[in-house]
C-alpha cells in the first residue's frame, strides 16, 4: 500500500456510488415512514417513532462515513486482523452475556443503544481475509493457504450460529463468491449447488413413497449422484467406457427392481438397491484409480460415497439442527406444508400487500396491508412489501434497478483496483450486498425461506445501517486511495 495526497481525497470519491447509497436510504427512510405511520404521531421527524429515528440513525451513519473517509486508506490494511480479532471477542462476549431476544442472543444493551456485532463482523470479516489474500505469492488452491482463509471465514460463522442467529451466519457463506473471483476451483461452487440440490429434493419428496417402500425423495437423489458422476466422468477424463459401464450396470439392475416391486413379485426398497451399486460404483472407480495411476477417480468415488452420506444425514440435520420454526418454513416453503396462519402467514401477508399494489401503486402512505399492520415486520425484514403496495410494480423495479446499479457499479469499482487488497475487499462487499438484496427480496415474494436478513441501507434498524454503511465507505476510501495514486 502506498501512502496517498490527503488533498484530493473528496475529488477521488466515487460519487455515483455514493449517489446510490444516499437514494437507498432516503427512500428507505420514506418507507419505513410509510410502513410504521401513526395516526396519533403522524410527524415524519417525530423521534419517538421508528421514522424519525431512523433519521438520526442516518445522520449519524453519515457521520460514521465521512469520518471512515477521513482516515489514511493504509489503516485500513494494517488494522485488518485486529479489527478482526476484536470483533471475534466482542461475537464470544455476546453469546455469553446478550439477553435472549425473540430466541436468539445476539443483542448488546449499551445503555439506550442495542447493538448486534454480528452486522459489524461483516466487514470485520471480509478486511481480515482481504489481508490474509492479498500477502506475497498467495494462491488460494494450496492447503496450506485454503485452511487459514477458511477459518478466518468459518470463526464467526459458528459464533453467530452459537447466538442462533441462522440468517446472519449464512450471510459469511456468500464470500465464497469472492473466493471464486480469486481463483477457487469452480468445481467448490458446484459442489455446493449439488448438496444444496440433493437437500432440497430429498427433503421435498421424502414423504412421498413408491411401492410404499421407497421414498422418492432418496431414490431420485442416488440417480442424481450417479447421473453427476458419469458426468465427472467425461468431464475430467473422458472415459466414455467407464460411464456406459456405470449407466448400463446401475440403470439395468434398477430397472430390474422397478419391475419386481411393480408386479409384486419381491417389493422391497429400491434405495438400498442403489446404495449397494454405489458403493460398488466407487469400489470400481478406486480400481480405475489404481489402474491408470491418478485420484481423479479416487475422488469421483469419494464424491459419490459422501453424497450417498449427505442424503441420509439430512433428515437427522433437519429434524435436530434446524429450529423448530425453521423447519415449518422450510416445509411452507417447499409446499410440504399449508400454514397460512402460522409459519407462512408472514409471507401470504407480504404477497397480498405487493400484488394488491398493482402497475403504479396505492399511493404514498395508501396501502392498507401495511397502515393496518397485516404484515409482522413490515419495516425491517419485509420492508420492501410496502415499497410494493405503495408504488407497485414501477417502484418496486425502480429500487431493484438502484441495487442492480450498485452492485455493478462496485464491481466495476473492485476491477480497476491495482491493490490485492483492495480488490479482494471489494468483492467481498458486492458478495454480501448481493446476497442480502437477493435473499431478502426474494423471501418477501415466498421465493426463499424465510431467514430475518435485513434489505442494506432500507430496513429499520441503527446496527444494519452503520455496519452496511461501514463495509462500503471502506471500499470508497480504498478506491479513492487507488484514484489518487493514479
Amino acid at each position: 500500500m502506498y501512502r496517498a495526497d490527503k488533498r484530493s481525497i473528496w475529488s477521488s470519491i466515487d460519487k455515483w456510488t455514493v449517489l446510490i447509497y444516499l437514494l437507498l436510504a432516503f427512500f428507505g427512510c420514506l418507507s419505513i415512514y410509510g410502513a410504521s405511520y401513526d395516526f396519533d404521531h403522524p410527524g415524519f421527524f417525530d423521534f419517538t417513532q421508528r421514522s424519525g429515528k431512523q433519521i438520526v440513525w442516518l445522520g449519524l451513519a453519515l457521520c460514521i462515513g465521512i469520518f471512515i473517509l477521513l482516515i489514511d486508506a493504509n489503516t485500513y490494511f494494517s488494522w485488518a486482523f485486529l479489527i478482526y480479532f476484536g470483533m471475534i471477542g466482542l461475537l464470544m462476549l455476546t453469546v455469553v452475556i446478550a439477553p435472549e431476544t425473540k430466541g436468539s442472543r445476539s443483542w448488546l444493551v449499551l445503555g439506550p443503544l442495542n447493538i448486534q456485532p454480528a452486522e459489524f463482523a461483516k466487514f470485520a470479516t471480509s478486511l481480515a481475509l482481504a489481508r490474509f489474500m492479498s500477502s506475497y505469492n498467495f494462491n488460494l488452491n494450496t492447503s496450506k493457504n485454503f485452511m487459514p482463509v477458511a477459518g478466518i471465514l468459518f470463526l464467526p460463522l459458528i459464533l453467530i450460529l452459537l447466538q442462533n442467529e441462522t440468517g446472519s451466519a449464512l450471510v459469511f457463506f456468500s464470500l465464497m463468491l469472492m473466493l471464486y473471483r480469486e481463483g477457487m476451483p469452480g468445481i467448490i461452487l458446484f459442489l455446493a449447488v449439488c448438496f444444496a440440490s440433493f437437500f432440497v429434493v430429498g427433503l421435498r419428496f421424502s414423504e412421498t413413497y413408491i411401492f410404499s417402500t421407497t421414498s422418492v425423495g432418496q431414490f431420485v437423489v442416488l440417480l442424481l449422484i450417479l447421473f453427476v458422476v458419469c458426468g465427472m466422468l467425461l468431464s475430467y477424463r473422458r472415459d466414455e467406457q467407464a460411464v456406459k459401464f456405470l449407466l448400463i450396470g446401475n440403470l439395468g439392475l434398477i430397472s430390474v427392481g422397478l419391475v419386481l416391486n411393480a408386479f409384486n413379485l419381491f417389493v422391497f426398497n429400491l434405495c438400498y438397491l442403489q446404495l449397494a451399486l454405489m458403493i460398488l460404483s466407487s469400489f470400481y472407480l478406486g480400481f480405475q484409480s489404481l489402474k491408470y495411476r491418478t485420484y481423479t477417480y479416487l475422488l469421483i468415488g469419494l464424491f459419490a460415497f459422501t453424497s450417498a452420506g449427505f442424503l441420509y444425514s439430512t433428515d437427522y440435520a433437519f429434524n435436530n439442527v434446524l429450529e423448530p420454526h425453521q423447519q415449518i418454513r422450510i416445509k411452507v416453503l417447499l409446499g410440504m406444508e399449508d400454514d397460512p396462519s402460522g409459519a407462512g402467514y408472514n409471507v401470504n401477508q407480504s404477497k397480498i400487500a405487493i400484488g394488491s399494489g398493482g402497475f403504479l401503486g396505492k399511493g404514498f402512505l395508501n396501502g392498507t396491508q401495511t397502515k393496518l399492520k397485516y404484515v409482522p415486520e413490515q419495516d425491517t425484514d419485509f420492508i420492501f412489501c410496502t415499497v410494493g403496495e405503495e408504488e407497485g410494480f414501477v417502484g418496486s423495479l425502480i429500487i431493484l434497478a438502484l441495487y442492480a446499479a450498485l452492485l455493478l457499479r462496485l464491481i466495476t469499482l473492485a476491477d480497476r483496483q491495482r491493490s490485492a487488497f483492495s480488490r479482494i475487499y471489494g468483492y467481498c462487499v458486492v458478495s454480501i450486498l448481493f446476497f442480502h438484496v437477493f435473499i431478502n427480496v426474494g423471501m418477501v415474494l415466498g421465493l426463499m425461506p424465510v431467514i430475518g436478513i435485513p434489505l442494506p441501507f432500507f430496513s429499520y434498524g441503527g446496527s444494519s445501517l452503520w455496519a452496511f454503511t461501514i463495509l462500503l465507505f471502506i471500499f470508497l476510501r480504498l478506491d479513492a486511495d487507488e484514484q489518487q495514486r493514479r
